[in-house]
């Protein structure tokens, strides 16, 4: 949303005021969806609209267009006759454009807002005012600052006497950053619907082919259409220019390794999951841990790391109990980079993985699942009165209605009992701590079970 933002505010006379009103409309849209939606739709809904293949397909296609028009394939304008009627009510026009700029982002951003904003709609969702308007505002007012002072630095290239070629160049390298991302959006919507169309290898191929482009655009090996004058002609190379290209090269290098399976963690939270990869050519140590029977949804879910675990609730408790052992509970999501960096991140460490593969009963719970079950096994849920009927939609269901949180990841160490052993782990990428959190509910199990 970056290169959307300063594009859309580089042109069209948009001034300070327009940014103010685009970071006041980020916090307005937060306040109104933490008061209202939320009760309306239940805590659920902004999730399940950010990982629907409709609104991810549109993203995705909004991303790709706007990444050709950057690069110059085509302007993006609107028919003479509606500009002039924007011109003569110039306001009125530029508030809706920002307001529209300020929603498309806080949609975006659902994807994974974090433990504060899961717990604030689970709050708002079960009655409560006070805390999710404070909540919601003092979040997105965090949220908005950096974003509006992306909108305010257009307006300070504007007000430059001769901005040169190199205004082009901007607009084209953040044409081929727009290309690159756009397919986080597709990938989300690949993952949460099983398609297989996106696997990991050919996402790290199809960003390596967007890197390079750019590596040798920016070293000028050629030029597009917006590239015309002097800047264009020469061909001398700016320090600038040079070190962005060093850096795209370097980040390209870095790529590579990827297609080999190898794991890329600085960008886990951006790629699809390991086990997507069809070319995987580095050797990984199976895990020791033992599960009790054949694991449901094990032919389209998976564990990372080759970890032994379940995706489903009452399977994984029963197991535990069998073999007497704490159920260490993940509620992820497909659609959750902060999850796939927890896992790239702490779960690889040995000493995290050690104790996952033997003192403890895994199960992932995907709350964004989109796979429909039997209708036998459909209920309505005590909390929102629905019915739920996917994996999804159960899961986060269990996690709303138990656990009063709708934040992934989101960890909880459990006992036979189904109580939960020690304060839950949220999103903290610190491997002695989450050590810690391990130790400290399998001691507490031991303790419980002596008694």
């Amino acid at each position: 949303m970056m290169p959307m933002t300063v594009s859309f505010f580089t042109g069209g006379g948009k001034t300070k005021m327009h940014a103010i009103v685009y970071g006041l409309s980020i916090v307005a849209i937060y306040t109104v969806i933490g008061l209202a939606v939320a009760p309306l739709m239940g805590p659920e809904t902004a999730n399940h609209l950010s990982t629907e293949w409709l609104p991810n397909i549109i993203f995705f296609a909004v991303f790709i267009v706007f990444g050709l028009s950057f690069l110059g394939l085509f302007e993006i304008t609107l028919p003479g006759t509606f500009i002039n009627k924007m011109d003569q009510k110039s306001e009125k026009g530029g508030w809706v454009g920002i307001f529209f700029m300020a929603f498309t982002l806080v949609l975006v951003s659902f994807s994974c807002t974090g433990p504060l904003v899961g717990s604030i709609l689970v709050s708002s969702a079960g009655g409560e005012v006070l805390k999710p308007v404070i909540g919601m505002a003092g979040f997105s007012l965090a949220f908005a600052i950096p974003f509006t002072l992306f909108a305010f630095f257009p307006g300070w290239l504007s007000t430059l006497p001769k901005s040169g070629g190199w205004l082009n160049a901007v607009k084209v390298v953040l044409g081929f950053i727009e290309i690159g991302l756009a397919f986080k959006f597709l990938s989300i919507a690949d993952q949460a619907f099983h398609w297989r169309i996106l696997d990991r290898e050919v996402n790290i191929a199809i960003w390596i082919v967007v890197i390079a482009l750019l590596g040798l655009y920016l070293m000028k090996a050629f030029r597009l259409p917006g590239d015309t004058g002097k800047d264009a002609e020469d061909k001398r190379v700016s320090v600038p220019r040079l070190v962005l290209a060093m850096a795209s090269f370097t980040f390209l290098v870095y790529l590579i390794p990827g297609m080999w399976g190898a794991p890329l963690k600085a960008l886990a939270g951006y790629l699809p999951p390991l086990y997507t990869h069809d070319f995987d050519l580095i050797s990984r140590n199976t895990p020791a841990n033992q599960i009790c029977d054949e694991p449901k949804y094990a032919e389209f879910l998976h564990l990372p790391h080759g970890l032994q675990g379940y995706f489903d609730y009452d399977q994984a408790l029963a197991c535990a109990r069998q073999q007497k052992k704490p159920l260490f509970i993940d509620f992820t999501g497909h659609g959750c980079t902060n999850c796939r960096e927890m896992e790239a991140v702490v779960w690889s460490d040995p000493e995290v993985l050690k104790r996952l593969q033997n003192d403890f009963v895994v199960v992932a719970l995907y709350i964004d699942d989109k796979t429909e079950l039997p209708e036998s096994q459909w209920y309505t849920s005590k909390y929102d009165n629905k019915v739920k009927k996917t994996i999804g939609k159960q899961n986060a269901d269990l996690q709303i209605a138990n656990l009063n949180n709708n934040a992934q990841p989101f960890y909880i160490l459990e006992g036979n009992d189904e109580k939960v052993l020690v304060s839950p782990y949220g999103y903290k990428k610190d491997v002695k701590e989450f050590v810690k959190f391990l130790d400290s509910a399998k001691k507490k199990f031991s303790e419980l079970a002596s008694k």
